[in-house]
């Protein structure tokens, strides 16, 4: 119950947007700040830009600040989503990942991309935060992908090692709560032109991609 009714109140905050000044937004994002030596300040122009696309073009209302919020902090309860990047060697403490999983069951929503290396180690510390709830590979029909915009599955941003992208959930309770992206590189996608010199058919995928996810986030 109390998942639902937080998700009430941050769809009705999602949407509230343009109707008062640019200043006045309604709420913000955030990124997770993680132990383990891993670095989690990846992509730093990221999520400003899907914020600023999703604001441009879908009418949504957020905040252009994104802070940083460590796994263990009460601070992660003010923010309905939690992006969490890097290129892997992450550590859950006992306390964090039972503040993480308290976090998503009360609603919250937490979207980690794989910038190429984190596998060995999301796979693992995810399990601490929901031991009987594995990680599962979400079909091409999921709605995820079919909200503003309309995806066969996950555009192939960078190549790393020949794989295809794929698109993996935790289901708690029949809510994704945790959404882990994987071979795509979609953050990357999302940053500043200059900074991978990605083609902007490519940098477009990738945002319209993001804004599928945000939306999902908030409205399921």
């Amino acid at each position: 119950m109390m998942g639902k009714l937080f998700g009430f109140i941050v769809a009705a905050l999602f949407f509230a947007a343009p109707i008062q000044s640019n200043a006045q937004n309604s709420y913000q994002l955030a990124v997770l700040k993680y132990n383990g030596g891993g670095d989690y300040y990846a992509n730093p122009t990221a999520i400003p830009n899907l914020i600023q696309f999703c604001n441009n073009n879908l009418s949504m209302s957020i905040s252009k600040e994104t802070p940083y919020v460590e796994v263990g902090s009460s601070d992660l309860f003010l923010y309905p989503y939690i992006h969490m990047t890097g290129h892997g060697n992450v550590v859950f403490s006992p306390a964090e990942a039972e503040n993480l999983r308290t976090y998503l069951e009360g609603g919250g929503f937490l979207h980690i991309d794989d910038n190429y290396g984190m596998d060995e180690f999301i796979r693992v510390e995810m399990q601490k935060v929901f031991p009987d709830n594995e990680l599962v590979e979400l079909p091409f029909s999921h709605d995820i992908f079919h909200q503003k915009y309309d995806f066969n599955g996950l555009p192939k941003i960078h190549e790393h090692d020949g794989e295809r992208p794929q698109a993996f959930g935790i289901i708690v309770d029949g809510r994704l709560v945790c959404l882990y992206t994987h071979e795509t590189d979609l953050s990357d996608g999302w940053e500043n032109q200059e900074v991978h010199n990605d083609p902007e058919n490519k940098r477009l995928q990738a945002l319209q991609m993001g804004a599928n996810i945000l939306m999902y986030a908030f409205l399921n």
